[in-house]
């Protein structure tokens, strides 16, 4: 099992644990993650599963596709340096302990 620290804007953090290939989406979703909306399901259409990922963090997963840096113009809250969605974060065993935070706002 691979686990996800999620930070809330109260500052309060929900652990989650999920499986190589499923995305921090689909685990935010599966665990009521609040703050992450996940409209599209995760087809990456919507850009309400924006997180910010943790800086220590960003090495080791893929960098933004062209799609995903298009969608990311249109999120909710501020994009920053580690904006990433978390459809397009897929876990595997190098990502254990992952920590994002989800921002104020999907929309």
């Amino acid at each position: 099992m691979i686990q996800v620290h999620f930070t809330t804007q109260d500052g309060s953090v929900t652990s989650a644990v999920g499986t190589d290939g499923e995305s921090v989406m689909e685990i935010a979703r599966n665990n009521g993650v609040h703050g992450i909306v996940a409209e599209c399901g995760g087809a990456a259409m919507c850009a309400t599963c924006h997180v910010y990922v943790s800086p220590g963090w960003l090495a080791r997963i893929p960098p933004v596709s062209e799609f995903e840096d298009e969608l990311l113009e249109g999120t909710g809250a501020p994009r920053m340096e580690n904006s990433r969605l978390g459809c397009q974060i897929k876990l595997n065993d190098t990502l254990d302990g992952l920590e994002v935070t989800v921002p104020a706002s999907q929309y």
